[in-house]
């Protein structure tokens, strides 16, 4: 064979080989590499938080201690090699010999992930304390349902308990709430139609609720100030909001708030555990007066949040985690309990979000299989 025509044949192998490179490149780097990792990247954290967020649920169910990670980066780190060669010479027989190029291209990803613990005095200060009640009057007043971020957030409303003993371990008896359930559904029936105003009063200074005047509705007004004990006030449709009990004044709603961490326990209640692990006494049976076990799901977090439990791993779950030999999950059809569960990690976030992170980063390569 003709060594200009070998010659020729191994430069043309070489363009198209460095051409086939490029075109690897482009696809594997640059803007395309960014829309191949950052989705990824993306949906694989917010399963992973979800996920930690569901089982300190179950922990606390079992009163276990939970733990928190935050994933402080992820970094990807991207290379791409190639390389050119020849084969050995083959022999065909007189005048027929052949040199075959071959081609090589290694393409490799290396994601570093670090995580930061969250512990320390200012991040129990920040679960510890009640949430800011002007933090849950703008939730109301960006979309969230009133019955929601009330039912699952306030533990007393004037003389109202929603479940007090519910923001610590379970309590041996059932905790009162029916009538902060009526209040709840009473507000929720004037947020719908849209005759619930709430803001700050800029005279007093003073956050205040302010219902629309509509006879259609009245009643409820007025049933919603009998059941809060309201029963004097200048503007009868108006009331201030304040969390100050000491200070409580007839026109006002007193407000008591629960921390980050009663919500966590509160909804922690409503955590379905298998029979054996009740039997086995791994967890607090809540009694009635009657000693019959009672129902958290009659409660205002019960209604709107359940974590079902399973022996397998659940087909049709929105998030699952595995515990104590046995999965928990919420169902993807539940809307209810994926909404308050949304609520709950934006809660989170709001709290612990004003902590600084000082402690150590745990940084972890992660390595494909």
């Amino acid at each position: 064979m003709n060594n200009n025509y070998l010659q020729t044949l191994f430069a043309m192998s070489r363009y198209w080989l460095g051409f086939l490179v490029l075109c690897g490149c482009q696809a594997t780097f640059g803007p395309q590499a960014l829309e191949n990792t950052h989705p990824a990247y993306n949906q694989a954290i917010v399963n992973s938080l979800g996920q930690q967020m569901l089982l300190n649920l179950v922990r606390l169910k079992y009163r276990d201690s939970p733990y928190f990670l935050e994933v402080g980066s992820v970094t990807a780190s991207l290379s791409l090699g190639a390389s050119v060669g020849l084969d050995t010479k083959v022999d065909l027989g007189p005048g027929s010999d052949l040199l075959q190029p071959n081609a090589g291209v290694t393409y490799s990803q290396s994601p570093t992930i670090s995580y930061t613990p969250l512990q320390g005095e200012d991040f129990l200060k920040s679960v510890l304390s009640p949430i800011s009640l002007e933090a849950l009057l703008v939730m109301t007043q960006s979309g969230w349902s009133i019955e929601r971020v009330f039912g699952l957030t306030i533990e007393r409303l004037n003389q109202l308990p929603n479940a007090p003993g519910a923001s610590g371990p379970t309590p041996a008896h059932a905790p009162k709430y029916k009538n902060f359930k009526r209040v709840l559904w009473l507000l929720r029936r004037l947020q719908v139609d849209d005759l619930i105003q709430i803001g700050l009063d800029e005279k007093t200074k003073h956050l205040v609720i302010l219902f629309e005047s509509d006879p259609a509705h009245q009643p409820l007004i007025d049933e919603l100030r009998s059941l809060l004990g309201v029963t004097h006030s200048e503007q009868p449709n108006r009331f201030e909001i304040t969390s100050n009990f000491l200070k409580a004044q007839e026109h006002q709603w007193d407000v008591r708030v629960r921390s980050i961490a009663g919500v966590l326990f509160y909804l922690s209640q409503n955590v379905s555990i298998p029979e054996e692990h009740v039997n086995a006494g791994l967890v607090t049976v809540t009694k009635t007066q009657e000693g019959k076990p009672f129902n958290w799901g009659e409660t205002p977090a019960g209604s709107l949040f359940q974590v079902q439990s399973s022996k397998a791993r659940p087909t049709k779950a929105f998030i699952a985690v595995p515990y104590r030999g046995a999965w928990f999950y919420i169902a993807d059809d539940d809307l209810q309990s994926k909404s308050s569960f949304m609520l709950l990690q934006e809660l989170f976030s709001l709290q612990a979000g004003q902590i600084q992170r000082v402690g150590p980063t745990l940084t972890l390569p992660v390595r494909g299989k």
